[in-house]
Formats: structure tokens, C-alpha cells, sequence
């Protein structure tokens, strides 16, 4: 997941400071140094912490990453809003390649707290499978008090009960969509899904819709990031009246898949689990394999070597040590040791469990590890797909991060599995 599970990293990583009282002005400045490669300059905008925690050969590598959307071609209007004594500008900017909405977070002391990447909209056109007639989609909420999330209800028409399916995002500051690139994976699965008599609950990731807020947790888990809220939507859709209570599954992509299991076993109700792209192995494993697929060679992979060493070192006790990856110590130390597919045997429920062979971020390896630690279990269906990528999108030849910048959708066999595995 070295571009997906880092997507985490430009939340926690990218911390930034700069000197001027105009929220917009200052985020723009950020913006035009790290566009314009103008790394010292940017440091002498940033604090000292930033400094040692994105030297200048991370920044190097950042700058060479956005070099990879292509040529700016345009960079749009800025947009404020605030959050708390923060304020946070996002401002959209079209690259050859794609869209990228920088978000820039300036402190109530006048100065740059953050900055990290969303994805860009896309033109998003129904697939076939989606039959908008046969369904209707209202708002809703997720959750109560400091963490709300707005999310979407799709329903099939008709009088029910229903069953249902919860979508857990990957890593990330996802929307409700989880729009990555040319593509809408949860829009996808929830219109191809409510159309074939399944109600579908999706939501914006605590991470996107709280941004700066999460970002100052100290000792932030993948609980606060993914588990909290999904056990929240779980809870939430039972007591829907179009909804079979007995009827609700998971379905968790990529990170979503990897904690599924967890989530399982604190709600204890759940009928069933779906995971896509859902590693078996520890993440910081997963960073070196994507960066030895992808070619990296000197600082790039020794860095995640070193990551890798550092992460397996970590013991308890060693909460108050500085972030690694900008992720903080308490997140790696939450996952230690955690094996998502013995604990995946242990809860003995129906799972079914889908991998593109195309994937590059979670890879065949993974799937063969859920297999052997699964495979005896009853209820446990297995399929993968030759031709599928790390989004389930199918294509040819090795799969590289620009082909999801292509406009595409979920394969129709997707769909059709997973409505099987609900409704059989």
C-alpha cells in the first residue's frame, strides 16, 4: 500500500509554517514553494519540527511525485473554511495527468499547520450495472458528537427489510465515494448493489471530514481512524426500518479489509464480512514490496527499509517517540502483532474474500495467506480476478499509479459475487 496506506502519511507528515495573516495568501505561498520545487525556501516557512520531520531529500521526493500529475494547468480558486482556531484552504489545481485539491491548514498564530492531497473531481458516468430506477439514495448521519459524518443511504425500492452492506474505506482521507483517481469504488459498489436488492451505507472518512482535528490526536489507532465509525454505521443501519438487523455485513477495501476483522469481533453481530484487496501482512512490509515493484532505488528504498526495521522494533512503552513515517508511534504499536487472518478464523463467520491479480499495493501473496488461514472455514468463499487492479478496475499489463487516473468503474463480476455472497 506504499500509495494507498501512505495516503495517510501527507495528513500526519506534510506539517508546514509560514509568516503572513491572510489564510489564503499563506496557503497559496505553501502551495506555489512545493509546486515551483523550492524546497529550502520552503523550510524557512516551516516549523522546526516539520524540518526534522520532512527534510529536504522527503520533500525532493514529494515534488517528484507531483511531477508525476504532469504540467499545472491551471490552479483554481481557493475555498476557506473553519475548523475550530484553524483555518483550512483548499485549492484546486489541474495537472496534465489530474486533478489535485491541495488543502492547506493555517493555525490560529497565523501559520501553515498542514497541507496533504485529495483526490480531484472526476467526471463520474453511471456503469451499466448501476439501474437508477430500481433504487433511491437519501442523507444520514454517522455517528454522534465531536465526529458526525455525513454519509449516504442507497435503498432499493420496494417495502424490505433489506440486507444490508457497510463500506469501510482504505487508508486514507477518503470520501464517501473513495474516489481515487478516474474512479469511484463505494459509488460503484453502492448503485451496482442497491440495484440488485441490497441497501448500502456509505460515508465520509473521519480523516477527510476532520482533518485538522485528527491530526492534532496524539495518540491516534486505526480505531479512531476506521473502526469507531464503521462500528457506529453498523449499529446505525440495524436500527433502520427497511433494513434486515439480521442481514448486515462489511465490506472493507484495502485497510477497510484489513481491520474488518476487528470490527467483527467488537460488534459480534455482524452476518458476514466481504474483503477487497485486504492485506494479511503488516503494512510496513507491504511499503518495501511497493517500492521494489515500482523501481525505487537509493534513498526512496532504503528509507522504507529503514521504516520497515524501525516499525518491528517498536515495543510497549515506546508511545512517547517521535512519529515514523509522520505516522504517530501509537498507530504502529496498535497494529503490532495483529494477524487480521487468524483473527478472521478465530470469529468463524461467512467471508468472502476478492483479489485483483493485478494488484500491485496488496498482492496475490495476501490472498494466499487468507487462504490458508481460512480456507477450512465454512462459509469462507475465495475468488480472485486476472485482469483486475488494486480498485477492482480491469486492465492489461502491469498496473502502475497512473492507470488510476483513467476513468473507470468496479467490474461487473464484482458486483454480481458480492450480491451473490449477501443474497444466495
Amino acid at each position: 500500500m506504499l500509495i494507498r496506506a501512505l495516503r495517510l502519511l501527507p495528513l500526519f507528515s506534510i506539517l508546514l509554517v509560514a509568516q503572513a495573516q491572510d489564510p489564503v495568501a499563506l496557503a497559496r505561498k505553501a502551495l506555489d514553494l512545493l509546486l515551483a520545487g523550492q524546497y529550502p525556501e520552503f523550510h524557512q516557512i516551516s516549523t522546526a519540527d516539520v524540518q526534522k520531520g520532512l527534510p529536504l531529500p522527503e520533500l525532493t521526493k514529494l515534488g517528484t511525485m507531483i511531477k508525476g500529475y504532469g504540467a499545472v494547468e491551471k490552479v483554481g480558486d481557493a475555498q476557506m473554511m473553519k475548523s475550530g482556531p484553524n483555518s483550512i484552504v483548499t485549492i484546486p489545481v489541474k495537472f496534465a495527468n489530474q486533478n489535485i485539491n491541495f488543502r492547506v491548514v493555517i493555525n490560529s498564530s497565523g501559520l501553515v499547520a498542514g497541507i496533504f492531497q485529495l483526490p480531484g473531481g472526476i467526471n463520474w458516468q453511471r456503469p451499466d450495472y448501476s439501474k437508477p430506477d430500481s433504487f433511491k439514495e437519501r442523507d444520514i448521519t454517522v455517528g454522534e458528537g465531536e465526529w458526525k459524518l455525513p454519509g449516504t443511504l442507497t435503498v432499493p425500492n420496494g417495502s424490505g427489510p433489506f440486507p444490508a452492506v457497510v463500506l469501510v474505506h482504505g487508508s486514507g482521507p477518503n470520501d464517501r465515494d473513495e474516489t481515487v483517481g478516474g474512479v469511484k469504488v463505494f459509488k460503484d459498489l453502492a448503485e451496482g448493489l442497491a440495484s440488485r436488492g441490497i441497501a448500502v451505507l456509505r460515508y465520509e472518512k473521519r480523516t477527510k471530514q476532520y482533518g485538522a482535528r485528527v491530526a492534532s490526536i496524539k495518540n491516534f489507532t486505526v480505531e479512531e481512524e476506521t473502526v469507531e465509525d464503521a462500528l457506529a454505521a453498523v449499529a446505525l443501519v440495524r436500527t433502520l426500518p427497511e433494513i434486515d438487523g439480521k442481514r448486515v455485513f462489511v465490506i472493507g477495501h484495502s485497510l477497510g479489509g484489513y481491520v474488518a476483522p476487528r470490527i467483527a469481533e467488537q460488534d459480534g453481530k455482524l452476518a458476514g464480512m466481504i474483503l477487497m484487496a485486504a492485506n494479511a501482512r503488516p503494512m510496513e512490509d507491504l511499503l518495501v514490496e511497493q517500492a521494489q515493484y515500482l523501481g525505487a532505488t537509493g534513498t526512496p528504498l532504503e528509507n522504507a527499509k529503514m521504516m520497515q526495521a524501525k516499525v518491528k522494533k517498536l515495543e510497549s512503552g515506546d508511545d512517547d517517540k517521535p512519529s515514523l513515517g509522520g505516522v504517530p508511534i501509537t498507530y504502529w504499536l496498535d497494529l503490532k502483532g495483529y494477524d487480521p487472518a487468524a483473527a478472521a478464523k478465530k470469529i468463524a463467520m461467512p467471508m468472502l474474500i476478492l483479489q485483483g491479480e493485478r494488484d500491485y499495493q496488496v498482492t496475490m501473496t495476501d490472498f494466499g495467506l487468507w487462504k490458508s488461514a481460512t480456507g477450512d472455514v465454512k462459509g469462507v468463499v475465495m475468488k480472485s480476478y486476472p485482469n483486475l487492479n488494486h480498485l477492482f478496475v480491469a486492465g492489461e499489463g502491469k498496473s502502475l499509479p497512473a492507470e488510476y487516473n483513467k476513468p473507470g468503474h468496479v467490474a461487473p463480476q464484482v458486483i454480481a459475487d458480492i450480491a451473490a455472497f449477501v443474497k444466495p
